[in-house]
Formats: C-alpha cells, sequence, structure tokens
C-alpha cells in the first residue's frame, strides 16, 4: 500500500489572503497534511482540515493563537514512516546533521523557514521542503509537496508540486 501526504509550508495567511485553489485538486487524495510552520493563523489549518487531517508545527512568523496552539516541533508515524516536523532546520551547512540530531530515527524530516523546496534523501533519511504555497520570493513559483510511504517496499520519496 502506497499512502500519500500532502505537505505545505509558509502559506503566511493573511499576509497572503488565502491558500491557492490548487491545493484543493492536489491534495485531494491525501490521507494527512502536514504544514511545516508559518501558517500565522490557525483557520488555515480548518481550511486544510476541510480536505484531510492536518499535524502542524509554529514556525517564527505566528500570531499568538498559533504559538499558544502549536508545537515546535513533532513526530508523526505513517504506515511504516516516522516523519519528523520542524519549520526551521538549520541551513545548507549544517541541515542534515541538524535532522539527525533532532529526529534520529525519522525516516524522513520535513521543514519549510526558507521558501526553497527541497528534496534529497541523506543516508536514508529524506530532508523534505515543499516550498512556499503562497510567497515565491527568489522562485520560479509557489509549490507544495506530496510524500509517498510504501509500507511494502518500506521507503517513503517526495515530489515538489509547482504551483
Amino acid at each position: 500500500m502506497i499512502r500519500k501526504i500532502g505537505v505545505i509550508s509558509d502559506t503566511h495567511v493573511p499576509h497572503f489572503k488565502k491558500l491557492p485553489e490548487a491545493i484543493w485538486e492536489q491534495f485531494g487524495e491525501v490521507e494527512l497534511i502536514i504544514h511545516a510552520g508559518d501558517l500565522s493563523v490557525l483557520s488555515v489549518i480548518a481550511e486544510l482540515e476541510t480536505i484531510a487531517p492536518v499535524m502542524a508545527v509554529q514556525g517564527n512568523v505566528e500570531h499568538e493563537e498559533v504559538m499558544l496552539e502549536l508545537p515546535i516541533k513533532r513526530e508523526v508515524v505513517v504506515g511504516h514512516c516516522r516523519i519528523g516536523i520542524v519549520h526551521i532546520l538549520g541551513d545548507s551547512r549544517n541541515r542534515v546533521r541538524l535532522a539527525r540530531q533532532e529526529f534520529p530515527s525519522a525516516h524522513c524530516v520535513v521543514f519549510g523557514h526558507s521558501h526553497i523546496p527541497y528534496n534529497q534523501e541523506h543516508e536514508g533519511q529524506l530532508l523534505f521542503n515543499p516550498g512556499s504555497a503562497t510567497d515565491r520570493r527568489r522562485q520560479p513559483r509557489c509549490s507544495i509537496g506530496l510524500l509517498y510511504v510504501d509500507d511494502e517496499e518500506q521507503n517513503v520519496r517526495g515530489e515538489i508540486i509547482w504551483l
């Protein structure tokens, strides 16, 4: 069985007025949505929950309601796969080390913050940043992601979806 997980980060609502409509199409078949922080307001979770259950962490640009409700980091297990979730995972020089340090038994670590998509495995641990769904910054387009957890093959792979 292959499980499909939607991954989103850095939505910055209400600064960016709303979530892109493409999310409902791209996440239509997912069993879970992971939000890697900088949602800004809790209503983003309620909107995403119209598609699937949501696991989220707080980012560094949040309204107080988000900081009171969400943890800075967390782990979730989907099928065989343990997934770590955090908003800031260092920078390109220390990201791999920090992922192992913060989530030593995770098969995948989802993060955000940079608005730069990242989908790379390091010594058996997938590091995955979906980019930003609303603020492309220096990227060609906004983006979200999908994780595919294959319980039979005991692996996980990521896909960046350009909006």
